[in-house]
């Protein structure tokens, strides 16, 4: 099953920072277009890190406040980058990255993984192709019903599963997928549905197939060759 591509939906204006920003230019950049992180470039316009709304805070964080819990003394590099004064000193590096042409599952995979809420998309020279948050991500289930039953009967009825599209219902609302009819053998009926919930926008599948030819008990090609007794 092909999935959307990162580049299909990412943010492709994405405002940046130099290494020498200074720390109260980068909260007024976030604060002046609405974002939450800023991709860091170096002088050829690769990208060496990310500064995010955490790593600004973290100058608050460590501030004196008797009445607040002690920070932790480890964390994140602590007071040092708590003191810092530029991009280069505050930000998070190495940046997470991903390609334009991995998937948004692949995206999204890496997102939960390594705990960020965004992830710079890159080229292969380290210059910025774009970035994608979880947002970015929910439009896929944003497609319509007829779009997500085309690409059923297309791509998994008929292109993955050679059935005759005729025999199969499928229907949709609101993302959720029920499919009637019968396929040819037995062992299509959960791969039917295991490739339709793969599509992208599909919330659930409900397969009520049924079946011309149980090749669960088809005889193996061994009992086949073996004498007769």
């Amino acid at each position: 099953m092909t999935h959307r591509l990162v580049r299909d939906v990412m943010t492709e204006s994405v405002v940046t920072v130099s290494e020498d920003t200074a720390f109260k230019s980068i909260a007024a950049v976030m604060a002046g277009h609405g974002v939450n992180a800023l991709p860091v470039l170096d002088a050829a316009g690769r990208i060496v890190g990310v500064v995010s709304q955490t790593d600004l805070l973290r100058k608050e964080e460590y501030q004196d406040d008797p009445a607040a819990p002690r920070p932790p003394l480890l964390s994140h590099g602590g007071r040092a980058r708590a003191a810092g004064l530029t991009a280069r000193d505050v930000m998070s590096t190495p940046a997470v990255t991903i390609a334009p042409e991995a998937s948004i599952v692949a995206a999204a995979r890496a997102l939960d993984r390594r705990h960020v809420g965004h992830l710079v998309v890159a080229h292969p020279d380290g210059s910025v192709a774009g970035i994608i948050s979880p947002r970015d991500l929910l439009k896929v289930y944003l497609r319509s019903d007829d779009e997500i039953r085309a690409e059923i009967v297309g791509e998994v009825i008929t292109g993955y599963l050679g059935c005759d599209p005729a025999l199969v219902d499928v229907a949709v609302s609101d993302g959720n997928v029920t499919m009637r009819g019968q396929v040819e053998h037995k062992s299509m009926v959960p791969l039917a549905a295991r490739m339709a919930r793969a599509v992208d926008g599909v919330v659930s599948v409900t397969a009520d197939l049924d079946y011309a030819v149980d090749d669960s008990r088809l005889p193996m090609a061994s009992e086949l060759d073996a004498p007769l007794t």
